[in-house]
């Protein structure tokens, strides 16, 4: 290089060096001028960011999420099938090993895609995912959408592709995180490329579920029309399509008005995408009705009554946190219940007795019986009736809390008053021989101000001054909604709750309604807590499981240890005021029939909408609740209606029940008396008030005879009344109790309707 091209280098060198500093010093200028600008802002605009903020962010973010996708799709591989698609049959046994049913196991049979009929493809399209031939596995904006609504904190929405559903269900599991759906997309998108259209819609079709048990395309077709799923019409298989989005809510055979209803709409939109995508002409879709589906045929594992007594073993298993419902649905145990076979049999047995010993009246199909009997001694549940078989109507009758306990519920107003040593308004120590006055619609004293309550006694009868235990003996609303207003409203709901009925049972808030039974414990709850009184006050909570096991491992169980809810005293007192109750002069008199020393209360509600009796032996406790209900819209039907009679009380059918299960299930036991501990008078008849003499007890021995059935009646119901606010006058109490006939020798004619008489049998 010479001497000039050097001068010429170093003059172009120093020329850039000039504008580079230039440069240099316009873009510092310009900060320091944005700087001053800004500086020069109100304080509320200084704290928005600049567009140069915002789009380096959004720069900076994107940049990291394509690293972070690349990373994970690096990393995450198409794993294993999971366990559901692979599970195993749980199995349930009674307590002396045999078998009770199994659930689990998938009803399940894949099929190749030349076995589905084109037209089941063609809906699943329209309704699941109407890009799915064209996406890359993924669906870009739903996936977008539902990662915005997570953040946002809306909760894990939709969005997901045919083969994200796949991957879900054949590799994954349903949980509800965002890390399981990151991972979702990224194996679909390889399994998308790793598999055809048709394996994936394959996939899909066999491993989808479809409600009523039926895993796969093969069992819906079948569960749902019966046929073959290459004979799946273009009508059928857009509702199969339909059931997709809610398997079990949009099952028209058992769903609510409103449900049917989505249900419907559902297939219309199924129909009319299929239109919108080519597959289905407008005018042939125009024409189309809706499929009605089969009735539901029984669940291979849970029909009769094994379903209702799995339901009850399996909540027991996932409220008491020993299994989570995700590893009991994994399949694959062996669980031993408490349920005692003979016992479980002869509970369906007097069941059905009962029921059929009901007037030959149509719609005492509509009657229903809810059921449960506990060792009240280790608080084994040994038998529970649930309905006449799980497969045809599934909902649990001896675990639902929707039917008012009536006058069952008096126990708990004595205990209260007993246990913490109450007195009556003018200052008398209270006792089973208390007297009170048994007026009817006697206003209670002592209510808080501005609360009136002044209940009417079973068809308005007057009982002058009569003592706490007569009371009980005749369900004396008048003399039960005092006393439990003297002992305390809120020590009679602690009472219950400490007798065992749960904390959050409907309607169990402290007012004066609640003496006579406005709250709505299940039977099996009222079963639990009787059973307190029978142990001598101490509480077991009912227990359905008693082994555990998995892969040849035996699982730890919760430990059932008896503590303390009332003083012996105070139990004692109770069970020996409820014997009183199952005698001739009692309202539960068709229970001495047993031929055992037994205890119990009825419970008939107003508008006789349930009927209780709730009862038992030293042996075993009992509880059978009576209602009816509409089969079509499943609304409370007064019982007397259904029954064709004037009134089904607590002491009639219900206690028939019980004493034909009660007889069934203790025979060859020995006979044992209740080994109660009195304080001195405390059952003495000579220092007990008596009835007001206008109103002497109706009779002295039980009857022998045969009565005649009383004439059908058909009484008009009236809708049911809900628990009275605190601050408002309550209505009138919903327990009513039946009384014994009054004469000793069999009626040559029925009784009039209405007498609070019992009805017999037909």
């Amino acid at each position: 290089m010479n001497k000039g091209d050097s001068k010429t280098t170093g003059r172009a060198v120093a020329a850039w060096r000039r504008q580079l500093r230039t440069a240099q010093q316009t873009r510092r200028r310009a900060r320091l001028l944005r700087k001053a600008a800004r500086e020069a802002m109100p304080w509320w605009r200084r704290i928005f960011p600049t567009w140069r903020m915002v789009l380096s962010s959004l720069l900076t973010m994107v940049l990291l999420a394509v690293a972070a996708f690349f990373a994970l799709y690096v990393t995450v591989q198409v794993p294993d099938p999971n366990a559901a698609a692979v599970s195993q049959s749980n199995v349930y046994y009674y307590a002396d090993g045999t078998e009770i049913g199994r659930t689990g196991a998938v009803n399940r049979e894949s099929l190749p895609l030349s076995e589905i009929s084109v037209a089941m493809q063609h809906a699943v399209v329209a309704a699941e995912d109407r890009t799915f031939y064209s996406n890359k596995g993924v669906d870009a904006r739903g996936i977008l959408r539902a990662a915005l609504s997570t953040v946002t904190g809306k909760g894990l929405q939709g969005g997901s592709t045919i083969t994200q559903q796949y991957v879900r269900n054949y590799y994954l599991t349903s949980e509800q995180t965002l890390d399981r759906k990151v991972r979702e997309a990224i194996i679909a998108i390889k399994v998308n490329e790793t598999q055809s259209k048709d394996s994936i819609m394959a996939g899909y079709l066999n491993t989808s579920y479809f409600g009523r048990n039926a895993y796969g395309i093969r069992a819906a077709a079948e569960a749902y029309y019966g046929i073959r799923a290459s004979q799946l019409s273009v009508p059928q298989s857009a509702y199969l399509a339909a059931l997709l989005k809610a398997p079990s809510s949009y099952d028209i055979s058992t769903a609510t008005p409103a449900l049917r209803a989505a249900a419907v709409a559902r297939w219309n939109y199924v129909l009319d995408g299929m239109v919108d995508l080519g597959y289905l002409d407008k005018d042939r879709r125009a024409g189309m009705t809706f499929p009605a589906p089969r009735a539901p045929r029984p669940t291979p594992g849970v029909g009769g009554q094994a379903g209702y007594l799995i339901d009850i073993a399996r909540k027991y298993l996932i409220d008491n946190d020993i299994v989570d419902e995700a590893t009991l649905g994994s399949g694959g145990w062996q669980i031993t219940t408490t349920f005692v076979k003979k016992d479980q049999h002869a509970l369906v047995a007097a069941v059905k007795k009962g029921l059929r010993e009901l007037p030959g009246t149509r719609k005492a199909r509509s009657i229903r019986v809810g059921a449960a009997s506990v060792d009240p001694s280790t608080g084994r549940i040994v038998a529970a009736y649930g309905g006449p078989d799980y497969a045809v109507r599934p909902y649990n009758d001896a675990v639902r809390h929707d039917l008012q306990v009536g006058s069952t519920f008096k126990p708990f107003d004595l205990a209260a008053a007993l246990q913490h040593h109450a007195t009556t308004q003018d200052g008398r120590a209270i006792t089973p021989r208390t007297p009170y006055d048994g007026t009817s619609r006697h206003c209670v004293q002592g209510l808080p101000r501005g609360l009136h309550y002044c209940p009417p006694n079973e068809d308005d009868r007057d009982y002058g001054r009569i003592s706490l235990r007569t009371a009980m003996m005749k369900s004396v609303n008048a003399v039960y909604a005092q006393e439990g207003a003297d002992a305390g409203l809120a020590r009679v709901r602690r009472a219950a709750v400490a007798a065992g009925l749960p904390a959050d049972t409907p309607d169990m808030g402290a007012t004066p309604a609640l003496t006579l039974g406005v709250a709505t414990p299940s039977p099996l709850d009222m079963a639990g807590a009787y059973a307190t009184f029978d142990h001598h006050g101490r509480r077991i909570a009912p227990w359905a499981v008693q082994q555990l096991t998995r892969d040849n491992k035996a699982y730890e169980l919760p430990h059932h240890e008896a503590t303390r809810a009332f003083s012996r005293a105070t139990a004692d007192q109770v069970t020996s005021v409820l014997k009183s109750v199952v005698s001739p002069e009692g309202t539960g008199y068709l229970a001495t029939a047993l031929g055992r020393p037994a205890a119990g209360k009825t419970g008939t509600t107003d508008n006789n909408l349930s009927a209780w009796f709730v009862g038992y032996t030293p042996e075993l406790t009992t509880s059978v609740a009576m209602f009816a209900e509409n089969p079509k819209d499943h609304t409370r039907m007064s019982l007397g209606d259904a029954a064709g009679i004037s009134r089904v009380n607590g002491g009639s059918y219900p206690t028939r029940i019980w004493t034909a299960y009660m007889a069934a299930a203790l025979k060859g036991r020995p006979v044992h008396d209740f080994r109660l501990k009195l304080p001195a008078q405390t059952h003495s008849p000579r220092t007990e008030a008596r009835p007001h003499p206008a109103n002497p007890p109706s009779h002295t021995t039980p009857p022998t005879h045969r009565p005649t059935t009383p004439a059908p009646t058909t009484p008009t119901p009236t809708p049911p009344r809900s628990t009275p606010p605190a601050t408002t006058t309550p209505p009138t109490p919903t327990p009513s109790e039946t009384e014994p006939p009054t004469p000793t020798e069999p009626p040559s004619t029925p009784p009039p309707s209405g007498t609070g008489t019992s009805p017999p049998p037909s």
